[in-house]
């Protein structure tokens, strides 16, 4: 086993090692405070439980199954593929579990509206789906690129009664969207509450959506012992900010004969500069709040990134990954864009599934992995989303 205490992170700071924190001004220190301390209260309630594995059950459709990619894996030879199918949520991804969380959360605390960013709009929709679900008005920043490139979940917000706001600063994708929410969270943060979308921001943001999205790895671990009677060679998840990633290796962290491998985006080349490879090239600094690594130009400005799945496109990362990073407990590798639409592509017509191109990170990496191992080898790949929302996008792009 593991000798280190991860059950114990973040500490009462909100670090994880030397990764997370409160870097803000002392007045949201206050505000984050209450946050934290309701949380830990509210989360031990049983009625707060009861409700939340209520809804994970009868709406959200939990348990997400396990699917082993058969001919996929054929295809490839070495190693076979399982994947933890998160895209057939309500919602769709991943992301619905803390929104849920969030939303009962803020309803408990009695505020008056939820704000948030989006990148890929997932975290928008579900967001704006829990909010609709507890009866509370719900706010989503979302870049002007963005909703230029995801217009079926732009759609399904506006619909879902949220009030949706483009950003058109900076290169209007993700990190200007945070910005713009957090500004308007500022306007008033006692009444207000930022649903952050992912495990990012100050404490004590990560550490309640790694524990709402810790149902994913929890799940999945006691599935595929059931199934295969072990435990998979390797678990593998797409990071952008790392919600989807945490919620799948937190189950795992202990179990030292399981390879943990994050998958960020690598766009067109990590020599290009059009990139969101953060882990892989990144370095230690500060970012909305917390410490982590940033992707930062030579003045010490953040970088412009780039990918082809919106919800990657951000210089930063959760603190938790990059104290993983750093005592080698998980790998972090990349995947081009290009190899991402290849994955996609293949997914889809040998398996019939559509994956999101945030989670076809992930799929591409055990694409170009499972031919170099063994027969009786296991990937098991977090399969975070469904490509609903990126159809047509991808179909522009490769003249279908």
């Amino acid at each position: 086993m593991s000798k280190h205490p991860f059950s114990q992170m973040p500490d009462a700071a909100g670090y994880f090692g030397e990764y997370g924190g409160q870097l803000i001004p002392p007045e949201l220190k206050q505000v984050m405070d209450e946050i934290d301390h309701a949380y830990e209260e509210i989360r031990q309630q049983p009625e707060f439980q009861q409700e939340l594995a209520d809804l994970f059950s009868d709406y959200v459709g939990r348990p997400s199954p396990i699917f082993y990619a058969r001919r996929l894996s054929e295809k490839l030879g070495g190693a076979r593929i399982f994947l933890k199918r998160e895209d057939l949520n309500h919602t769709g991804a991943h992301k619905i579990n803390h929104c849920l969380g969030e939303a009962l959360l803020a309803k408990y605390m009695g505020k008056t509206k939820v704000i948030a960013e989006t990148g890929a709009g997932q975290h928008g929709v579900a967001l704006a789906t829990a909010c609709a679900l507890v009866g509370i008005p719900c706010e989503i920043h979302m870049g002007q690129v963005d909703i230029e490139k995801e217009a079926p979940n732009v759609t399904k917000m506006k619909i879902l009664g949220c009030t949706l706001v483009s950003v058109t600063r900076g290169t209007a994708t993700l990190k200007d969207a945070v910005d713009s929410a957090f500004e308007e969270y500022l306007k008033d943060p006692h009444n207000f509450i930022y649903a952050i979308g992912s495990v990012v921001g100050p404490h004590p943001f990560p550490k309640m959506v790694r524990d709402f999205q810790s149902i994913i790895g929890r799940e999945a671990r006691e599935q595929f012992l059931q199934r295969e009677g072990r435990l998979p060679d390797y678990v593998t998840a797409c990071v952008g900010g790392g919600s989807n990633a945490i919620g799948m290796f937190t189950a795992f962290l202990e179990d030292d004969d399981v390879a943990l491998v994050g998958v960020e985006p690598a766009g067109l080349g990590l020599d290009s500069g059009k990139h969101a490879a953060t882990m892989t090239l990144g370095k230690s600094s500060a970012l909305h709040g917390m410490k982590c690594y940033v992707l930062e130009q030579d003045d010490g400005t953040t970088m412009p990134v780039h990918s082809i799945a919106s919800g990657l496109d951000y210089p930063g990362v959760g603190p938790q990954h990059c104290y993983l990073k750093d005592i080698g407990r998980v790998r972090y590798e990349s995947a081009t864009d290009e190899e991402c639409l290849n994955a996609f592509m293949n997914l889809s017509r040998v398996e019939g599934i559509i994956p999101a191109l945030e989670s076809s990170h992930a799929v591409a990496w055990a694409m170009r992995t499972a031919p170099t191992l063994d027969r009786d080898q296991c990937i098991l790949v977090n399969l975070s989303g469904r490509g609903d929302k990126d159809a047509d996008f991808v179909a522009r792009k490769l003249g279908l």
